[in-house]
């Protein structure tokens, strides 16, 4: 039994890749169980059972005395199979699990294997189960079972029944990474993905950019006769891609991710990264596209807000707030001038209300001195002491008060 147990042991490490300690060192462990159910052991005393990886004889230890009145062959064909094959269960969807792990960001391909509530089960070349679910699936593909595709790997989890693979087919990146497969500059680095902007199923708008001046990064995605373009378009199924140069000049970049429509002029507001962009009326509803696609990619392309118009639009737009802004112009003057215009009549008031007692005519120097010591320096506080708080002042009656209140008025 020895023997054949180990080389069964190293059989599965051939063909399953688990490693022949690891299966080893839980066959010992089961047998040590399987033993202890056979013998009566004390509390303190120590049993240990080996499995010798080159000859494969089992031994076993009670302390430091080695026992050889157990039948560990026995032992081993009831306890081995039932433990190699757990083993292999659990190591086969760690090794499932790291190896996809390895995988997420990247591409892999599989066969349609069956159809679970609208999400789509993916057999991975025998090697795992994917699953497509329903808001991963592009709603212009169909797939029927046992039909071959390639799908994004979104992420793996680990649960109970082992490696949970995510696949996507909507993903922006599934393009990127079709692109580096069919395209050998983007794979060696020598034209960069810029960016890349995705509706599932009706449009892509990729930017690339060339390091080498001699390779044109458009040509070199294109392809020949337009064949490498054309089979990432198979791949997804007739979804349209335009192929955008990038340029460092905004200006050039957003005309490139507009295309195929053609613009007349733009007008950048760098600080909020908004673009007026101007085009001719026969131009309008290709720079918008159909249910505002092309406009809506190309913003998210660049990362600009795109405001579509065309000249006539414009010119109107520029006339209403040229409009506003001189009416906003006159307004700011007339409220201007009616500021200054109270502040006039403010301080003419405050001089007027400041004119000293000395200007009243006919008023004594004795009646002077008992205004002033009264409190009453300017002709304000003379009219608002009025007829009955001057007669309180000693010298001044109301016939007097009464002069004195005209008097005061007459100067206002």
């Amino acid at each position: 039994m020895s023997q054949e147990l180990l080389a069964i042991i190293e059989q599965i490490e051939r063909e399953k890749g688990i490693k022949k300690e690891v299966l080893i060192q839980a066959v010992e462990s089961a047998m040590l169980s399987a033993a202890k159910r056979v013998i009566d052991l004390k509390p303190d005393e120590e049993f240990r059972v080996e499995i010798d990886r080159n000859s494969g004889k089992i031994r076993a230890w009670r302390n430091a005395e080695e026992v050889t009145s157990i039948d560990f062959g026995r032992i081993a064909a009831s306890t081995a199979r039932q433990v190699i094959i757990q083993k292999m269960r659990e190591a086969e969807k760690d090794v499932v699990f790291n190896e996809f792990q390895g995988k997420v960001g990247e591409i892999v391909s599989g066969t349609v294997y069956r159809f679970e509530k609208g999400n789509i089960i993916i057999d991975l070349l025998g090697k795992a189960e994917g699953i497509l679910l329903k808001r991963e699936q592009s709603p212009k593909e169909e797939f029927k079972q046992g039909q071959r595709l390639r799908a994004y790997v979104l992420d793996v989890k680990k649960d109970a029944k082992g490696a949970q693979i995510i696949l996507s087919r909507t993903h922006p990146a599934l393009v990127r990474k079709l692109f580096e497969l069919e395209v050998p500059e983007i794979y060696e680095g020598i034209v960069e993905v810029k960016a890349i902007s995705r509706q599932a199923g009706e449009r892509t708008k990729i930017a690339v950019y060339s390091k080498n001046d001699k390779v044109d990064s458009v040509g070199a995605c294109v392809g020949m006769r337009g064949n490498r373009v054309r089979n990432i378009v198979n791949e997804v199924y007739g979804e349209k891609i335009d192929i955008v140069r990038f340029n460092d000049d905004i200006r050039e970049y957003i005309k490139n991710s507009l295309s195929p429509a053609k613009v007349s002029e733009i007008k950048l507001d760098k600080e909020h990264q908004k673009a007026e962009v101007i085009v001719d009326d026969d131009q309008l509803s290709l720079a918008i596209g159909k249910h505002g696609q092309n406009v809506r990619l190309a913003s998210k392309l660049i990362g600009w807000d795109l405001d579509i118009r065309t000249k006539a639009t414009a010119a109107e737009t520029l006339a209403k707030e040229e409009a506003k802004a001189k009416e906003e112009k006159a307004a700011a003057a007339a409220e201007e001038a009616s500021a200054v215009e109270k502040k006039s009549k403010k301080e003419k008031k405050k001089k007027k209300a400041a004119v000293s007692l000395e200007e009243l005519s006919g008023i004594g120097e004795k009646t002077l001195t008992s205004l002033k010591e009264a409190g009453i320096n300017t002709l304000a506080g003379l009219l608002a002491a009025k007829v009955e708080g001057l007669t309180q002042i000693k010298g001044i009656g109301e016939k007097k008060a009464e002069k004195l209140i005209a008097q005061a008025k007459s100067k206002k």
